[in-house]
């Protein structure tokens, strides 16, 4: 038996537009059944069309181990190796000139040097940018190489040397031995001589202390425990990695609760060794433009 008010309903034609309705009523108000554009109705037929022409043509269809090739047999993995070979060709001749250049004739070649640095820019970016900013203005835990304080060093050999080999990373020529003990999870010192420690170390570079502070007490922890990394006088050692305790530049943080969780965890950072990951051009120019951040070392 046909319900006759839904067939009513669907039968019925709106007055004031002459349009016949759905049959979708909702709070008395009754949907009208109006047509779609004629244009519309053509592109969207026409996009049709075009899918199915686009599956013919070019790769679309996943199979079980592979894909429908198209007939134009077009792939865009191909077309990148195309643009990069071409990249490849445009840059070889400065290319070859950088990799049989030293580090000391690429800064001395105003050309050179200007290729060094663009390729340089776009490798940072690609591979150091992560951890040390795009600017290279670091961050807590990774260095600023925007400055005059280097770890290990900020000639053009020794940022090479960094880049090539890491920092703890376990390449045979990697920057670094063992890390800084963890004086307090280790149990070499109490907690009471790490915090006058760290009194002692923030007062070198001239930051307040408390003013129950003991700095002849810190001096003497410092002696027996930092010196033979950081040197009597805290101004650290390359050789080792240790920091320069006497400046304002602080990895870690130079509130006295950051300082004292580095006492007592320790620290050890660890940057990857990029040979083998970039080639030997792309090293070169990675070490121009980082020691032209401004920071660099003569």
């Amino acid at each position: 038996m046909v319900d006759r008010s839904v067939a009513d309903e669907k039968n019925h034609v709106d007055a004031f537009t002459g349009t016949g309705t759905t049959g979708h009523v909702w709070d008395g108000i009754r949907e009208l059944n109006t047509p779609l554009p004629r244009w519309w109705l053509w592109l969207f037929y026409a996009t049709i069309v075009w899918s199915i022409g686009y599956w013919v043509v070019y790769p679309a269809w996943p199979l079980i181990s592979s894909s429908t090739q198209g007939v134009f047999n077009w792939h865009s993995r191909e077309a990148v190796v195309i643009d990069l070979q071409a990249l490849k060709a445009q840059r070889g001749p400065m290319a070859s000139k950088l990799a049989q250049a030293s580090l000391q004739e690429i800064a001395a070649d105003p050309s050179l040097s200007e290729f060094a640095r663009a390729q340089g820019r776009a490798a940072f970016v690609e591979n150091c940018a992560p951890c040390h900013g795009a600017g290279g203005g670091g961050g807590r835990a990774y260095p600023n190489l925007d400055d005059d304080d280097w770890i290990w060093g900020g000639k053009l050999e020794d940022i090479e040397q960094t880049i090539r080999h890491g920092i703890r990373s376990g390449d045979a020529d990697a920057r670094g031995g063992a890390a800084m003990p963890a004086f307090g999870r280790d149990n070499i010192l109490k907690r009471a001589d790490i915090e006058t420690a760290a009194d002692y170390v923030r007062s070198l570079s001239g930051l307040p202390v408390e003013r129950n502070a003991n700095l002849a007490a810190g001096k003497k922890i410092f002696a027996d425990n930092c010196a033979v990394c950081h040197g009597d006088d805290g101004k650290g050692k390359r050789d080792v990695g240790a920091p320069n305790l006497t400046d304002p530049i602080w990895l870690y943080g130079s509130d006295k609760a950051a300082i004292v969780e580095g006492i007592w965890n320790g620290r050890g950072g660890v940057m990857p060794a990029w040979a083998g990951r970039l080639d030997d051009v792309t090293i070169k120019a990675l070490a121009v433009y980082v020691h032209s951040f401004g920071g660099g070392e003569k």
